[in-house]
């Protein structure tokens, strides 16, 4: 299956690719550089050419380009440093996967909706995939169908937008036109035969009244799962999975979603406007967890007599409202004024389970518990333009934020992790739901916080050809102190071909609360005696004991020095290097459980406690890198090609590891909260380099679309250095044709149609051949994929 691109292919692709950046906005002939932005600066006539950052127009063709309905997926295969890796056997993270920016934490990316803060999800990732520790916003809770364009500002922007905004930002626009509208259909499959979907969607605008509009969008399908778990290939016993036979699960999950979205605003006067959006999606997501053999001590067979796979149902809810009014007055000072509410909530169902400390009347399915966020926001900003004299007017911006938090955990049913009695063996058996045990009442708590902010912002065109800004944040939370932050950006033209620009800023990423909140216990059996290990939240005394301390934010510094070319009609070219250096980084530790821990934790007051792990303020790093991009368009004498190249070069390494506190080194001298595997999923966990080649060709209402992908190597580290494994850069090609006829589109395509995997994993690191393949991979590996679409606009 790992087959490479042969060197036609490879010519082929070089001469066809397909645009993600050369699409319009009104008016449609209109470039992408010529963009309005909206996005890192709060002039209101900047556009992509002229910005003193990088900034990615992202448009809805480009995300439709591929036969993906995932928002996080289409903005990956058009943005040279964003990794989306497909992890799998993760519990709640193969529901939520995270994306990563500039290889750093998915939470340090933040994201914002028509400009206002998006609410993040409710879990935290606590288990072995990329964006380990970090509780980030789900971007595929929001419908492509409704998308007018994103904006992805590649750089620090903590001064401008608060915590989060350490990578970057992705403010995603959303269709607010009175008037148009479209449908589609997609149905797709892999080349495996397996991983069927099929996804509709619309969107239409109408007029309220004379002077209001709204735009509504839905957008609902299906996918089944896909399976790429190989047959057991160990020594077959009594407890071992059966030879020969695939048992075991390992893929994309099925899942079921739905979503409706409007966007409107009116006018009630010329100077004051009303604006609102809504957002209600659902998500059901079915994944699986490892084979239990039916000789497997945690089976019983008079339930299961071939063995069982446990399956966790996941449910998924976000809802979102924002509203708010403007007023505009020539010369004066403009204002927005606006509450944004946004939550979700992820509950837990475990499938084709068992507690096996009930015994043979154990209820097969249980409900294990929920967790929730919600998010309020309350802005007030204001800008004015002030004629200092100069080229053009400086616009001055100022505001304050109020942010209120509220994250929930709730307990699961009884017996999803209760013991109840059942002996293995003349010792207890183990308590709970076996894949996922529920929430337990201790584990439960609702707990909240609020912060204030403060901003001041100057920026414009200080001459012809020099543009400047600077920008100061303040805020001030309840739960762990203040901060501020700034940034200066600049940008010199040489001439019309040649710019260059530049920005400084420090930013921050405040602790979460489900960083700080989580708390989730399983039982473990010790010489017969019940031991709890536990996730501490970082309050819990049992894990104060173990050195665990109030999380602090995280800091940064951010600098960037970049080249805009424009040297000929039709050729865009950005090259952007960057560093950005991250102090005090949040991170789960190890399992703490030595001998040592137990005994100490038993004797001063935890008699049930073995052990366990919390987050913690724990590393420094520093992230290098250079991101290029370029777009051209050939006109030919009767069609003509678009072109767009990227390239991402990225590396972390971390500067500090912090020594184990007091408390834990006085209990175990040897206790290791950070190993070998957690610091190699920071330093080369991602693909150091991506790199992508893009084409459109177009004539009449035919185009032809080709997009060519090199994603470079990553390591997996294993706790034995002999099994660590580096699996190989790959190119992936993918293909698509479409017709226009009047208002209707017809394409099909392929993603991946050279149905290339990553690297096999090593035997000794498979499960016994069960799982050969990397969750890690930064394009996943279920192969090829097909696809046809069917679509109306009017």
């Amino acid at each position: 299956m790992n087959r490479k691109p042969a060197p036609l292919a490879a010519a082929i692709f070089l001469a066809l690719l397909t645009s993600p950046a050369l699409a319009q906005e009104t008016p449609e002939e209109a470039k992408t550089l010529d963009t309005l932005i909206v996005t890192g600066t709060r002039v209101s006539d900047r556009t992509v050419a002229e910005s003193t950052a990088p900034i990615d127009i992202i448009t809805p063709e480009v995300l439709q380009s591929t036969g993906t309905v995932e928002l996080a997926t289409a903005l990956s295969r058009a943005i040279p440093s964003l990794n989306f890796p497909r992890p799998a056997i993760n519990d709640g993270t193969d529901a939520m996967r995270p994306a990563q920016l500039r290889g750093l934490s998915p939470d340090h990316t933040l994201v914002l909706v028509n400009g206002k803060r998006y609410h993040p999800g409710s879990l935290v990732n606590v288990n072995g995939s990329q964006g380990r520790s970090s509780s980030p916003v789900d971007l595929n809770t929001i419908p492509i169908s409704a998308i007018e364009r994103v904006e992805v500002l590649r750089d620090g922007a903590s001064a401008q937008y608060g915590s989060d905004a350490i990578a970057g930002v992705i403010n995603i626009v959303l269709k607010g036109s009175d008037s148009g509208g479209s449908a589609s259909a997609t149905y797709g499959l892999y080349s495996a035969g397996d991983g069927e979907q099929y996804q509709v969607q619309g969107d239409a605008g109408f007029k309220l009244g004379e002077a209001g509009k709204v735009h509504f969008a839905v957008q609902g399908g299906h996918q089944d799962q896909t399976d790429r778990a190989a047959p057991y290939l160990g020594v077959v016993t009594p407890t071992s999975a059966p030879a020969g036979k695939v048992v075991q699960r390992l893929g994309d999950p099925e899942v079921d979603n739905g979503s409706f979205l409007y966007n409107g605003e009116i006018a009630v006067a010329d100077y004051l406007t009303f604006y609102s959006y809504g957002l209600y999606t659902k998500r059901e997501s079915l994944s699986n967890g490892f084979f239990r053999p039916a000789g497997d001590s945690r089976n019983i067979p008079s339930i299961y007599p071939d063995g069982f796979l446990p399956q966790i149902f996941n449910t998924s809810t976000d809802v979102s409202f924002s509203g708010g009014l403007k007023t505009y007055t020539a010369g004066g000072t403009n204002i927005d004024i606006s509450y944004t509410y946004g939550s979700n909530k992820l509950e837990f169902d475990i499938q084709n389970t068992l507690n096996r400390s009930i015994g043979p009347t154990s209820p097969t399915e249980f409900y294990a518990g929920s967790l929730e966020f919600k998010q309020h926001v309350l802005n007030f900003d204001f800008n004015k333009q002030l004629d200092w004299g100069l080229a053009y007017p400086l616009t001055l911006s100022y505001g304050a934020e109020w942010r209120g938090e509220e994250y929930t955990i709730g307990p699961g049913e009884p017996g999803s992790y209760i013991n109840g009695g059942e002996l293995i063996a003349g010792a207890p058996a183990p308590s709970g739901s076996q894949v996922f045990p529920g929430f337990r009442p201790s584990d439960s708590g609702t707990f909240d916080r609020n912060n204030l902010s403060y901003y001041v912002g100057l920026e414009g065109d200080l001459t012809e050809k020099l543009s400047a800004g600077i920008a100061v944040r303040y805020e001030d939370y309840s739960d762990f102190g203040d901060t501020a932050t700034g940034k200066l950006t600049g940008r010199y033209a040489f001439n019309d071909a040649i710019a260059l620009r530049a920005t400084a800023s420090t930013g921050f990423h405040a602790p979460s609360l489900q960083q700080q909140y989580y708390q989730t216990t399983s039982t473990n059996f010790i010489g017969g005696i019940p031991f709890d290990l536990v996730t501490f939240r970082v309050t819990n005394p049992a894990g104060i004991a173990l050195g665990a301390e109030p999380l602090k934010a995280e800091e940064s510094d951010n600098f960037s020095l970049g080249l805009v070319l424009t040297p000929v009609e039709g050729l865009y070219v950005t090259i952007d290097a960057y560093q950005i250096k991250v102090k005090d980084r949040i991170t789960l530790s190890e399992n703490l459980t030595s001998t040592a821990v137990r005994t100490y934790l038993n004797t001063h007051g935890f008699p049930d406690v073995a052990g366990g792990r919390y987050f913690t303020n724990a590393l420094d790093t520093t992230t290098t890198g250079i991101d290029i991009v370029g777009t051209y368009t050939w006109n030919l004498a009767s069609s003509k090609l678009d072109f767009t190249t990227g390239y991402n070069y990225n590396k972390t390494e971390i500067d500090r590891v912090a020594p184990n506190p007091a408390a834990l080194e006085l209990i175990d001298p040897a206790a290791v909260r950070f190993g070998r595997v957690e610091l190699g999923r920071f330093e080369v966990g991602a693909p150091r380099d991506k790199f992508f080649l893009n084409s459109v060709w177009t004539k009449g209402g035919f185009s032809i679309g080709a997009t060519a992908t090199r994603y470079g190597e990553f390591t997996i580290r294993n706790a034995n250095p002999t099994l660590d494994q580096t699996f190989g850069a790959k190119w992936l090609l993918d293909l698509s044709l479409a017709y226009k006829l009047d208002k209707w589109e017809f394409t099909v395509g392929g993603d991946n149609v050279l149905n290339e995997y990553p690297d096999e994993v090593i035997f000794a690191n498979s499960t016994s051949g069960q799982l050969p393949w990397p969750t890690q991979s930064p394009f996943g590996f279920n192969g090829g994929y097909i696809y046809a679409r069917v679509g109306y606009k009017w």
